[in-house]
């Protein structure tokens, strides 16, 4: 009876595969190379057609996929080149296209700093120059990744653990480099978006200064007693910046309480169109100045306020020659400045012959 069961189980057990030979054994079955496959139609020798194989085809295609890697590769940077060069290029022709640019969708979401047609400067050139170099980075390390993985997979070697490791690796330096990673993405947000460039006045939060270079890690401030400031972009929570497009000279001028306003206010108007005519300060002063009224009454006076909308950066030095210009026109005009006053009553205690300020806590007669 058993002998009925072994058989039944022999029957169950498939046929061993016949061994592979031929082209299919010098080549492999699926998609072989040419060079073997003709050395196989020529000669019909397993081991010459494999021998050709390894020594002809594999180089070839490997010397094949780094060709095209590299022209990929040189054709992205150079096309990410142009691209870095248009953002500042005064040319017509690019003047042209950020023209039509402006009534896209596209352009509606470009910044309008892209889109601008006016000179070149300093600040929109390093702009330009670091996003080049980041992109180009960028594209010559995934061209590369896909060539290197497309040549071991030529070589035979199984890529399933490797990238898998890869990926292992990838989540753990995630992990562990994350404040390195926002500085990276928060810094690329920063030159895309022009949030703030070289030569900026800017306010970050723990410091505030002018911007000597901007990174994709780190910003550089140095600040008005020359301190250098190495602020990561991770950190960057909020900018103010004082120093982009326009800025604005307020001022904020206090008179004494028994000052004509009216007469106050057209001294101090006189005063600001008289700097606004100036020529050494004619091309600082965009717009005309603007009395805003009576800001503020305050314990010693009242605050007129004095608006003027400069060119970026020059509203301190402004409002430093306002101060002096209107200190001279108030003491030719007769216009009082308050000072801090205060007033001290004097009470003299029964049966006593000491004075005391008010609020003195001191009853001795012999102090």
């Amino acid at each position: 009876m058993w002998v009925g069961w072994v058989a039944v189980l022999l029957q169950d057990i498939p046929p061993a595969p016949e061994p592979t030979t031929g082209l299919a054994a010098a080549c492999g079955e699926e998609d072989p190379s040419f060079i073997c496959e003709a050395v196989w139609n020529r000669w019909e020798n397993e081991r010459w057609a494999e021998l050709a194989d390894i020594v002809f085809a594999k180089p070839l295609k490997i010397l094949l996929i780094i060709a095209i890697a590299w022209l990929v590769n040189r054709l992205a940077r150079r096309a990410i080149a142009s691209f870095a060069t248009s953002i500042t290029d005064d040319q017509q022709a690019t003047k042209r296209i950020k023209r039509r640019l402006r009534g896209t969708s596209l352009g509606s979401r470009l910044p309008a700093s892209v889109l601008a047609t006016g000179a070149l400067d300093l600040r929109a050139h390093a702009r330009a120059e670091t996003l080049g170099y980041v992109l180009r980075s960028i594209a010559t390390f995934v061209v590369w990744t896909i060539a290197v993985i497309t040549i071991l997979g030529e070589l035979g070697i199984n890529l399933g653990p490797l990238i898998a490791g890869a990926g292992i690796a990838g989540v753990a330096l995630g992990f562990g480099a994350q404040s390195l990673v926002k500085d990276f993405l928060a810094g690329m947000f920063i030159l895309i978006e022009d949030q703030y460039g070289v030569g900026d006045i800017v306010d970050v939060g723990e410091a505030d200064g002018v911007v000597e270079a901007v990174s994709l890690r780190t910003t550089r401030l140095r600040d008005v007693s020359g301190t250098m400031w190495h602020v990561p972009n991770g950190q960057i929570l909020r900018v103010g910046n004082m120093s982009q497009k326009w800025a604005r000279a307020l001022l904020d001028v206090e008179v004494a309480y028994g000052t004509d306003i009216d007469q106050a206010k057209q001294v101090i108007k006189d005063v600001a169109d008289q700097l606004w005519r100036d020529p050494a300060w004619a091309g600082k002063v965009l717009e005309e100045p603007e009395i805003w009224g009576v800001e503020a009454v305050a314990v010693t006076g009242i605050v007129i306020r004095l608006v003027i909308k400069t060119k970026p950066a020059e509203q301190w030095a402004m409002m430093r020659e306002l101060r002096k210009r209107l200190k001279d026109a108030f003491d030719a005009e007769g216009i009082e400045i308050p000072m801090p006053q205060s007033t001290v009553w004097v009470h003299r205690d029964a049966g006593s012959s000491t004075e005391s300020a008010s609020g003195d806590d001191s009853t001795d007669p012999e102090a």
